[in-house]
């Protein structure tokens, strides 16, 4: 099918007539989007037009079937493309054609747009529904540009995608939710009996840094009109979290002790809480999802409470380690501990969550929180370790990343891009996505930084050396003998984009990765502190535009801790979550 030739368009897109003048409708983006990458193409001007059928051309339609929100079909159908899909679904599917073209859209200032006079259209019957209904990544590149995410199909929260694209997954709530419940700075001082009893003593102060007493049956009805009225405010929300504080320190009083030693899990008090509230909200939110976590102390199953239909429980891998699959790591000293004291490794938790929930949804870690510069060698797990998701009953995965407000280094674009496609296709070629990204974002530099990629990789596993998200850069494959050898690669990928400005940027962008190790390590291990190296480094970064380098530190706040001698800005304060504002 020919579609295009000599800059003159042999076909239109096209339209149900209510759609055409309706700027709400995610069918119309879609052709909005088909146009401008087509015409981009061929140089020629597609039109948008109303579909009386009898026109050739791309046809676009928005159904409410089988095909949920975000599947899609193409179709072949004598002289047209049909594109069928949900409300998510027909822009993926808009994307997926524009895809089979070979376009690629591999940044939200990147993307590979090829050119084609004459555009033949090969014949094509695909549908398409994704194994992973909730899909999310907090990467700046697409939190902050929502046409983008939408090209790499995440419909999470952190996305805000308006309607007319498609929209996304609202959460009334999101996470750690006990103190949003139960405010210390309400219940604190007049019912300390709220709140965890924690080595004999209720801990009612310092805001999320307590738990609730969740056996008690006043703490249960305050939950309940907490949620209610959130809910309330919230009408289009889909899921709320009715989930544990970030802080290590559930209750331990008699009743809650007892039923955490009956079910052999915290988790079982938890869920008989969670419990307990959607049942009762059901009938007035028959369409919502009650969402909690199984994270640190709560992440192994219990033995005999199982959550409802309208529960979905977000399993958390933050002790894992990741520079080895869940299924074939054998460092157990990333256990988590039983009340009984035996312990479970977290794709034994995994496997059982599984076997035991309708809905589960997963909080994934993709990289060091206290150094983000750190090369994080988890590239060859990143596809296993989705697989294991999903063989296992997960519906949705949340892959945390770098959330500094301009982005960062190790090759972080690469990254999401890379996940992006796992999310969607768990069993797609994720080593050709790899390649493809990497030879036309950095040209002739691709070479040697995938040898430097895989010479992370390789010593991990070599050694058998254990990575997880929040480690000082203390491991074998950041010695000095090792970096050595990175910025020799990297000294490679230079020369080879040697006469390209745009590429060299981007190489040594990523190589900042190197120098801050080198920084850090002489600082904290050799007490060498160069004024010239460190004043030079703090003005690339600034001129690179990035701003964070720990999570929750400041870009000034680290230049101070290192100079301090400490590992990081956080080790000034009294506790990690006492952050300061990023001020740039």
């Amino acid at each position: 099918m020919l579609l295009a030739k000599e800059r003159k368009t042999l076909g239109a897109i096209l339209l149900d007539t209510t759609v055409v003048g309706d700027r709400n409708s995610p069918a119309l983006y879609a052709a909005k989007e088909l146009r401008y990458y087509l015409d981009r193409m061929t140089a020629a001007s597609f039109a948008i037009e109303a579909d009386d059928g009898s026109k050739p051309g791309i046809r676009l339609t928005e159904v409410r079937n089988d095909l949920g929100t975000d599947g899609f079909t193409i179709d072949t159908e004598g002289d047209r493309i049909v594109i069928t899909g949900g409300v998510r679904g027909v822009i993926y599917g808009a994307y997926e054609f524009l895809e089979t073209l070979g376009c690629r859209f591999f940044t939200h200032n990147c993307e590979k747009i090829p050119t084609k006079p004459e555009l033949e259209i090969p014949c094509l019957h695909e549908k398409k529904i994704p194994m992973v209904e909730y899909r999310e990544h907090n990467y700046a590149d697409v939190t902050q540009n929502a046409r983008f995410s939408v090209k790499c199909r995440f419909n999470g929260a952190s996305h805000r995608i308006p309607a007319h694209m498609g929209g996304y997954m609202p959460y009334a709530w999101f996470v750690h939710t006990f103190e949003r419940m139960v405010p210390t700075s309400v219940y604190g001082e007049t019912h300390p009996e709220y709140f965890s009893l924690v080595d004999g003593k209720r801990v009612t102060t310092g805001g999320g840094r307590t738990q609730l007493c969740l056996t008690n049956p006043e703490v249960l009805e305050i939950c309940i009109n907490s949620v209610r009225e959130a809910l309330k405010q919230r009408p289009d929300a889909r899921l709320i979290s009715i989930s544990q504080n970030d802080w290590m320190g559930n209750c331990q009083c008699d009743a809650c002790r007892a039923m955490d030693e009956k079910e052999g899990s915290p988790s079982g008090t938890l869920l008989n809480f969670v419990n307990a509230i959607a049942e009762r909200l059901e009938p007035e939110f028959p369409d919502v999802i009650f969402d909690t976590l199984a994270y640190q102390y709560t992440r192994p199953v219990p033995k005999t409470v199982r959550a409802r239909k309208n529960v979905c429980v977000r399993l958390c891998s933050i002790e894992s380690c990741f520079s080895h699959p869940f299924e074939t790591c054998d460092d157990e000293s990333r256990c988590v501990k039983h009340p009984d004291g035996t312990v479970t490794n977290f794709i034994t938790d995994l496997r059982n969550w599984g076997k035991i929930c309708n809905r589960m949804y997963i909080w994934d870690y993709t990289t060091c929180f206290s150094h983000y510069p750190t090369p994080h060698p988890n590239w060859r797990v990143l596809q296993p370790n989705v697989q294991s998701m999903v063989k296992n009953n997960v519906k949705g995965i949340f892959e945390q990343a770098c959330g500094a407000s301009r982005g960062n280094v190790d090759f972080n674009e690469l990254r999401l891009y890379m996940i992006s496609k796992l999310l969607w296709d768990p069993y797609c070629d994720i080593e050709a996505h790899k390649r493809e990204f990497m030879e036309y974002f950095y040209g002739a530099a691709a070479e040697p930084l995938m040898e430097y990629l895989d010479l992370l990789c390789d010593t991990v596993e070599k050694e058998n050396i254990h990575v997880g998200f929040n480690d000082q850069p203390l491991h074998r494959f950041l010695h000095e003998d090792m970096l050595d050898k990175y910025d020799a690669l990297f000294d490679r990928a230079v020369a080879a984009v040697a006469g390209d400005p745009l590429r060299l940027w981007r190489v040594e962008k990523n190589r900042l990765s190197i120098r801050w190790i080198r920084l850090k390590r002489k600082a904290m291990l050799q007490n060498i502190y160069d004024p010239e190296e460190i004043n030079q480094f703090f003005s690339d970064w600034r001129a690179y535009n990035l701003s964070r380098i720990d999570e929750w530190c400041n870009l000034e706040t680290t230049h101070r801790a290192l100079l301090d001698g400490l590992w990081r800005g956080t080790e000034y304060w009294e506790h990690w979550t006492s952050e300061e504002p990023e001020i740039f």
